[in-house]
């Protein structure tokens, strides 16, 4: 843990300087968005000043137009006036003087207001910044949201799935952004470990993480099991800045993770991680009538009824036991893990035994040492259950995914249809030494999910 805390306190600086580059990179971002906001909100005010301007002046100049028609009008009409007062002939006069008044009716100048059109003030334009020019002084950085707090107590670890859920700080107050703006996400990070500390030990998984959660809570699902914990913490992020991550939670993860035991695998059977095999070395491997006469003929093969001892130094299964066992006990506590066949597979076998029980030669089914779902498609298709040399037909369709249960300490050992969530077959015994997962596999193959918590579906089929 030391070692660990000196690397990163010796990375720090390195993260340091790259994390400020990029904040300063996005404060001038920031700030040439305010200047290219201030210069277009400038450039539309003056465009509306201006046409205000424009049309006040094309108002007045058509108001001067209309007023120096009239005047000259008015001109005109005051010397055809003049020349009237000349004429001595009172009908003459009478005639000129009955024009002038049509004419003074008419004038363009009865048609005028004195008063101009338009007024010079301009103060409806008036701009006030005062508000704006103090809020620009207020900016500052972006607050940065506070650690939430996991809320153990709504935090669920079921059928292989975490549901974390949290609460943001600050929300006891009803102030639920902490007083840093409001949240628009969460990031959730979760790690497998061995260790129920959150801190890593080095050649332990690194986080994983999941981003953009809207909600206080996210559920984490298809998860393997394959470590006893499992840690997460969550932090806050609003507009651009993510908070401290919260304070991590170790998840306890019960399920049982196992492997094939290799030592223990027929010399043709071949182990590829979580599948096994079937690999006939010659062509009489095919067909288990010709493996058998090829038995017979060869003297220095064991008997099958060999007295079994403990398999502690003892060789792989041989002759007619294409058998492989898993590499973890099964002591008191459930357990389940399921079984799928592969492509071109004839016949298989799984279920538990005891591992001392089992002779080179054995076959599970075949003592009283082991418990097993027997699947066949070879020459005729059958299903059966095989314990103590005894094996009672199964009615149901060959599944394409077995579930395998086992409750050490009540004696129960279930097989089960997944697709179809139907039982196929239990047993019910005592236990009385630690169990092994068991398989035999005979033409094709088969693969194993392991990592598996118990499923909420085996309580319909648990008294």
């Amino acid at each position: 843990e030391l070692q660990n805390f000196l690397e990163t306190v010796e990375n720090t600086p390195l993260s340091n300087q790259e994390e400020s580059c990029k904040v300063m990179s996005d404060l001038e971002a920031e700030l040439e968005q305010l200047r290219s906001a201030l210069e277009e909100k400038g450039v539309e005010l003056h465009h509306i000043i201006k046409e205000e301007q424009q049309r006040k002046e094309a108002e007045l100049q058509k108001q001067l137009s209309e007023g120096k028609f009239a005047l000259l009008s008015c001109e005109e009409l005051l010397e055809f006036a003049n020349q009237t007062l000349t004429i001595t002939n009172e009908e003459e006069f009478l005639t000129a003087a009955k024009q002038i008044k049509e004419r003074v009716t008419m004038a363009p100048a009865f048609r005028l207001t004195t008063r101009p059109a338009v007024s010079d003030n301009m103060s409806q334009f008036t701009v006030d910044f005062r508000a704006e020019r103090a809020g620009l002084q207020r900016l500052h950085f972006l607050p940065v949201p506070r650690a939430p707090e996991i809320d153990v107590s709504n935090c669920v670890v079921r059928d292989n799935a975490i549901t974390v859920a949290w609460r943001p700080l600050g929300e006891a107050d009803g102030n639920s952004d902490g007083g840093s703006g409001p949240i628009e996400r969460y990031e959730v990070e979760y790690r497998k470990t061995n260790h129920s500390s959150s801190l890593r030990v080095a050649g332990e998984a690194c986080w994983e993480k999941i981003c953009d959660i809207r909600e206080t809570q996210v559920t984490i699902s298809g998860l393997k099991f394959d470590s006893p914990f499992v840690v997460v913490r969550v932090r806050a992020r609003n507009k651009a800045a993510a908070g401290e991550f919260s304070e991590p939670v170790a998840m306890e993860t019960r399920a049982f993770t196992f492997g094939f035991d290799a030592v223990t695998a027929h010399a043709e059977l071949k182990v590829h991680g979580d599948s096994v095999t079937w690999e006939p070395q010659g062509v009489k491997g095919h067909d288990p009538r010709l493996r058998a006469k090829d038995n017979k003929s060869r003297s220095a093969t064991p008997s099958p009824n060999k007295t079994a001892v403990s398999r502690a130094g003892r060789d792989r299964f041989a002759g007619e036991s294409y058998t492989v066992l898993g590499d973890q006990e099964m002591i008191g506590g459930s357990y389940y893990w399921e079984l799928r066949p592969l492509a071109d597979w004839k016949s298989f076998s799984v279920g538990v035994a005891y591992r001392a029980s089992l002779g080179r030669f054995d076959q599970l089914g075949k003592g009283a040492g082991s418990w097993c779902l027997h699947a066949s498609q070879w020459l005729q298709t059958s299903l059966a259950a095989k314990h103590n040399n005894r094996a009672k037909a199964l009615d149901w369709p060959l599944p394409q995914r077995i579930g395998i249960y086992c409750d050490y300490d009540n004696g129960d050992l279930m097989f089960v249809d997944v697709d179809q969530l139907r039982l196929l077959h239990s047993f019910k015994t005592k236990f009385s030494q630690p169990l092994v997962p068991a398989f035999t596999v005979w033409c094709g193959g088969i693969a194993v999910a392991t990592g598996l918590q118990v499923p909420s579906f085996m309580g319909k089929f648990i008294s």
